[in-house]
């Protein structure tokens, strides 16, 4: 049902992003747009992944740099079904995670050294875990196209209003441009936001079923909580589009809601409480 959501919400942003270029620019807006949708949806395709690890400082680690890390993304990996992915660090004191990549063969996982200073061996599993099942249900795609394609919105709306649009083929005229300028970013946040809330909570669940252990997420997600709430995390203010690509939103102030890039972090651990059946810490594992 998540995934039929996710797609209907997909085809509703691009949707939004032709009827912009239509409104702004008439038919050959709408051609225009289309074109300009594939060309940047193309370039996500093959670079989003080089772009965000670069945008954050991320470098990469081996088995001999990093051997704590690496051993625990390896095993999760395998129990997963996964390749193992490129695996990073990046300096930043707010702990956080994120995934990348636009398939899981060219998947990446990237971790702040915050959070290898913030949690336990078993709730940075439950963390790696949790991006681990972004990579298996491909949401680390889905979400760099969405980002991409609501931040032209935004960019198309921004022209139409120091251009004026096509006011001729528009039957609202001056209103009707006034109103995309106005109404299509927030619509297009509204939309991203909605199918990233939807694929944290999908992710939650895989990363709880790779580990086995609910709890360990559940766990790290409110120590990250806490900690992202009182830490900036300077790159991702400064690049607030890429916000939705953490597991903790790490962003301070905002709105919240409806304009939230991720659900509250306390139905998160409700929902992983509830797969473990039980509201005490799970066992140590393998990973402790």
């Amino acid at each position: 049902m998540n995934t039929l959501r996710t797609g209907i919400l997909m085809a509703l942003l691009t949707g939004l992003f032709l009827a912009v270029g239509a409104l702004v620019g008439g038919g050959p807006g709408m051609a225009i747009a289309f074109v300009f949708a594939a060309g940047i949806n193309l370039m996500a395709y093959w670079n989003s992944d080089k772009m965000l690890l670069h945008m954050y400082g991320a470098r990469q680690v081996d088995a001999a740099s990093a051997p704590d890390l690496y051993r625990i993304v390896e095993s999760l990996a395998k129990q997963a079904g996964l390749p193992m992915p490129r695996v990073f660090i990046t300096e930043n004191p707010q702990p956080n995670a994120f995934a990348t990549g636009r398939d899981p063969e060219h998947a990446a996982v990237c971790v702040t050294s915050g959070l290898l200073a913030s949690v336990n061996n078993e709730e940075l599993a439950g963390v790696l875990a949790h991006e681990l099942g972004h990579v298996r249900n491909r949401d680390t795609l889905t979400m760099t196209i969405t980002a991409v394609i609501a931040g032209a919105v935004s960019m198309i709306a921004n022209f139409a209003f120091f251009m004026g649009g096509d006011r001729r083929n528009n039957p609202l005229g001056l209103v009707g441009i006034l109103l995309v300028t106005l109404l299509a970013p927030i619509a297009a946040v509204l939309v991203q936001a909605a199918i990233s809330r939807s694929r944290e909570f999908e992710a939650d669940r895989a990363g709880a079923e790779i580990t086995g252990r609910p709890l360990w997420l559940a766990s790290a997600l409110a120590e990250i909580d806490q900690a992202a709430k009182r830490i900036e995390n300077y790159p991702a203010d400064a690049n607030p589009a890429t916000a939705h690509m953490f597991i903790i939103n790490p962003l301070h102030g905002g709105l919240s809601g409806l304009f939230a890039s991720h659900p509250s972090t306390e139905d998160r651990i409700v929902r992983l409480r509830a797969m473990a059946g039980v509201p005490t810490t799970a066992p140590r594992g393998p990973w402790g």
